[in-house]
């Protein structure tokens, strides 16, 4: 596969609408980020949701909040 470096085709990949499922979750298997910026920048970052990887971060998240909920809450 090959790798896209160029800036401009990855924005036109993230801002592209058929790349998203139900219109929030990236799904890209081209892009080879895992996480990247979402389509508005100001609102944060999104996972790639086509990457293995994206699903091991949010198991990650999850445990955490869960942990520090018992912990504090």
């Amino acid at each position: 596969m090959k790798r896209l470096d160029n800036d401009r085709e990855l924005d036109n990949m993230r801002n592209d609408p058929d790349n998203y499922i139900w219109g929030i979750f990236y799904f890209n298997p081209k892009d080879y980020r895992v996480i990247l910026p979402k389509r508005n920048r100001f609102l944060g970052w999104t996972l790639n949701f086509a990457k293995a990887e994206s699903y091991l971060i949010l198991l990650i998240l999850v445990a955490a909040g869960y942990v520090l909920g018992h912990m504090f809450g």
